[in-house]
């Protein structure tokens, strides 16, 4: 594995053990999960030196996010954002693949 495959997979242990996300709760959730995860994925804030853009960074979630907007929990850290979208990827795959009639 990679860094950052472990930091993803630490994340979706952290997601199933510390949210009570787990594959039951998951189950057949795999559009949104997939929605959440390009949410995060997406850049919310341009990294660039451009004061407009610099100041116009919004913490609520964009038109993408499925869910209640309470559970949207933007990070400045980029690889954290990036680390729960894989998290959420992972989540939306393992939803996918669950047998017919199993979480």
């Amino acid at each position: 594995m990679t860094r950052a495959t472990d930091l993803i997979a630490a994340e979706r242990d952290r997601q199933m053990t510390e949210e009570g996300y787990d594959a039951e709760h998951d189950a057949g959730g795999h559009d949104g999960l997939a929605l959440a995860a390009a949410t995060y994925a997406l850049p919310r804030r341009h990294h660039t030196p451009n004061a407009y853009l610099e100041t116009h960074y919004s913490p609520a979630p964009p038109a993408t996010w499925p869910w209640d907007p309470r559970v949207f929990k933007p990070d400045a850290d980029r690889v954290r954002e990036l680390v729960k979208a894989g998290a959420l990827i992972a989540a939306a795959i393992d939803s996918l693949l669950a047998p017919v009639g199993e979480p």
